[in-house]
């Protein structure tokens, strides 16, 4: 028997579906633990982005504030509620701005919405993070889409329209080919904006009532 037979027997031995295990066990806690290590490292820089990208959107969706402060309140463990108040440099309130998230048609759509002070209509619109079709649903990311949210009624809800001009102050236009992505916008709008009216309510009764 040859040496290389027995290199070739040594290495079959070695390559047992155990030792194969073994390996990948391994390798997958090393290569685990090394993301870990750098999603913490790079944590913090995520994080100041994210909080950039918010204020900027605050800004955006009311237009003529200076400054802004935070009502927050916890609705459940993973729903928390954080609704920014935003005044002019004079200290008068401008508006309010929330965040609504929810699904569309491939993934989460988030959104910053600016509301007028008189919580019947909305002040502005600014998508921060969607996956939707490149094309169609990701038009809402578009200035001509997210126009279309100021000055907006909230009331009875807002509705959308396919192939034609809105008719009603609380209509918008329907991005052509992607219905379920405009539907899932106003959706997820109309069901954040009635919690966010409430909760402005409740703190606004309480301030006065303190």
């Amino acid at each position: 028997m040859d040496k290389t037979t027995d290199i070739r027997r040594e290495e079959l031995k070695k390559n047992t579906p155990f030792n194969m295990i073994l390996v990948l066990t391994i390798t997958a806690v090393v290569v685990g633990g090394m993301l870990a290590g750098f999603y913490k490292l790079v944590e913090p820089t995520i994080e100041e982005n994210r909080l950039r990208e918010e204020r900027r959107a605050v800004f955006s969706v009311l237009p003529g504030v200076a400054d802004y402060s935070v009502i927050e309140k916890r609705l459940n463990k993973r729903d928390v509620v954080r609704i920014f108040r935003g005044v002019d440099q004079d200290g008068r309130l401008i508006g309010y701005a929330f965040i609504a998230e929810g699904p569309g048609f491939q993934g989460i759509i988030k959104m910053m919405v600016g509301l007028n002070v008189d919580m019947k209509s909305l002040s502005g619109l600014k998508v921060l993070e969607q996956v939707e079709t490149p094309g169609l649903g990701n038009k809402i990311m578009e200035k001509w889409f997210e126009d279309q949210f100021r000055g907006l009624s909230i009331e009875p809800k807002i509705e959308y329209i396919k192939n034609r001009k809105p008719e009603k102050p609380n209509q918008i236009q329907a991005i052509t080919g992607a219905t379920i992505t405009t539907r899932a916008v106003t959706e997820i709008i109309n069901r954040r904006v009635r919690v966010v009216i409430d909760i402005i309510k409740e703190a606004e009764t309480r301030d006065s009532e303190g």
